[in-house]
């Protein structure tokens, strides 16, 4: 089948990168997507954008670099696409959960039809055609509580829930949509695809059960949850529950508590990290303390000793300097809000979020990061009287980079309208 990738070249917020270079569960997208479709595709097309379709007669998958899926949901849309045998469209139902809390809110990629909002995913049987008819996969959505909190956090029930499919699909067009493609739709999902399986298949329950008896481990702590790469020093003491990945040459010191969690390549865990439904990017460091509850952070950061980071997103080579907070609740009873694929603010439909840091940015220690809020790539903010509280999101030009004379760090990640200026 010919894969056909059409450009997405919209810059995500704060890191001035496209989706297709940004991190999801520590892989580039533009490899995740590659790595999934690998069983269905033997050859590719990438498209710039507004470039016309190719003529052909073979079978086709066309989807925009921008969309972030897993491999449950592909073979569900093939598998079903392929049974229709005409051109499909993949669609969203109006009323999925998961779809109207996590997916629709903040993005601009998806096209409203009746009862259906679609994706830019396509499959054409006979080469691409102008009409395609929407094709709404089932994502097998369950509702999961995360959190019991008291009723002024969540008036109607008491708990902070979340709606986990078991198939994905999503547009990341901010970066709210990397916050729910990591945590919930991909750590969450996993955790509760493994709970299923453990349901359904009783040979697959004896194997975990006969590795945790031969191994002498509880359950959640077996090598059939907790899968550990090569030269890997992890200290006794350190209490590790699956389903976790951990990959290469990577340290976990000692009081180290971890739950599921991607750890990639070469990363550092000091002693007494707390680590919760996190993604930590290759190279990564923790020293001592650092606490991460439902928090991405990409390669080669450092999150210094005694920092809580929950719910955010850190970007690549950044660093967040010691006892630092990012807050998640906002106390006043105003509605949560962050930034569109516009760089409006719209609510984020979460009663609970952290913020945003982007690629290559030096943050002092001690700041207090309030809600939703962003730091832009290559900003440096220095711990001060007047910088203390960050209450606003914080561009490039707000950053402390030009307060010293001698100070010297370079801008890596401009936005695309200062490239064009360049260049000009």
């Amino acid at each position: 089948m010919l894969k056909i990738i059409l450009q997405a070249p919209r810059p995500i917020a704060p890191f001035n990168e496209p989706a297709r270079d940004l991190r999801i569960q520590n892989k580039p997208l533009w490899l995740l997507q590659r790595d999934i479709l690998a069983p269905y595709t033997t050859r590719e097309l990438e498209l710039p954008a507004k470039e016309r379709m190719p003529q052909t007669n073979e079978a086709c998958l066309v989807y925009r670099d921008n969309l972030y899926f897993d491999s449950a949901y592909i073979q569900s849309f093939i598998h079903e696409a392929q049974k229709r045998g005409r051109a499909c469209r993949a669609a969203f139902s109006a009323n999925d959960p998961a779809f109207r809390q996590h997916i629709f809110p903040l993005s601009c990629s998806y096209t409203a039809a009746g009862e259906y909002y679609l994706a830019d995913l396509w499959y054409f049987p006979e080469g691409p055609e102008p009409d395609a008819e929407p094709l709404a996969t089932d994502l097998l959505t369950r509702e999961i509580g995360y959190y019991h909190v008291p009723t002024y956090m969540a008036s109607e029930s008491g708990d902070l829930t979340y709606q986990v499919p078991l198939r994905s699909l999503m547009a990341i067009d901010t970066w709210l949509h990397i916050f729910i493609a990591d945590s919930v739709f991909g750590l969450f999902g996993r955790g509760a695809r493994f709970e299923d399986r453990l349901n359904q298949d009783l040979g697959f329950k004896l194997s975990v059960l006969a590795a945790a008896l031969y191994e002498g481990k509880q359950v959640l702590e077996c090598s059939k949850t907790v899968q550990i790469g090569r030269n890997c020093v992890i200290d006794p003491s350190a209490v590790i529950h699956g389903p976790t990945t951990i990959g290469d040459n990577v340290t976990v010191g000692a009081g180290a508590v971890i739950e599921n969690c991607v750890i990639g390549d070469n990363v550092n865990i000091s002693q007494g990290c707390q680590l919760m439904l996190s993604v930590i990017g290759d190279g990564t460091f923790l020293p001592f303390r650092a606490a991460l509850f439902m928090t991405t952070i990409m390669d080669n950061s450092m999150v210094a000793q005694n920092t809580c980071l929950q719910m955010c997103v850190v970007g690549r080579n950044t660093f967040i300097g010691a006892g630092s907070t990012f807050t998640d609740f906002n106390l006043f009873s105003s509605p949560l809000k962050a930034r569109d694929a516009f760089g409006q603010l719209r609510p984020s439909n979460r009663p609970v979020l952290g913020g945003c840091v982007g690629h290559n940015c030096r943050i002092g220690s001690g700041m207090l990061i309030f809600p939703a809020r962003m730091i832009e790539s290559d900003v440096v903010l220095v711990s001060s009287k007047e910088r203390r509280l960050i209450d606003k999101d914080v561009r490039y030009e707000d950053g402390d980079q030009y307060r010293y004379v001698n100070a010297h760090h370079p801008r890596l990640y401009p936005r695309v309208s200062e490239e064009k200026k360049e260049a000009w």
